[in-house]
């Protein structure tokens, strides 16, 4: 009787033993994940910054090539009116002289 109750007494100290190593390890496997969390989260956080600074230089070039593409356009526009001003000027030119040529024709009839 008494090795009987040694035995359950023995078995039932090392059926503790195992709930305490196996709550060990999962005390253990629940940090590594937390901290794998925590990790990750960094992570996240380092690549976000990253990408706000990659959009922020994306957004100073996409302005520099608005400002260029006005630039551009008003130069264009620019160049037009020069154009068709030239134009009008010659045919103010050519108008003049026709009117020279015709009063030159009735002073020599």
């Amino acid at each position: 009787k008494d090795t009987e109750k040694e035995m359950l007494k023995e078995r039932e100290r090392e059926k503790k033993e195992r709930e305490k190593k196996k709550e060990k390890r999962e005390k253990g496997l629940k940090e590594k994940e937390m901290e794998r969390e925590k990790e990750r989260k960094k992570e996240r956080k380092r690549k976000k910054e990253k990408r706000k600074e990659r959009e922020k230089g994306h957004r100073k070039r996409d302005v520099e090539r608005e400002r260029e593409r006005e630039k551009r356009k008003r130069k264009k526009e620019r160049e037009k009116r020069e154009r068709t001003q030239r134009k009008r000027d010659g045919e103010r030119e050519r108008k003049k002289e026709r009117k020279k040529e015709k009063e030159r024709k009735k002073k020599r009839e």
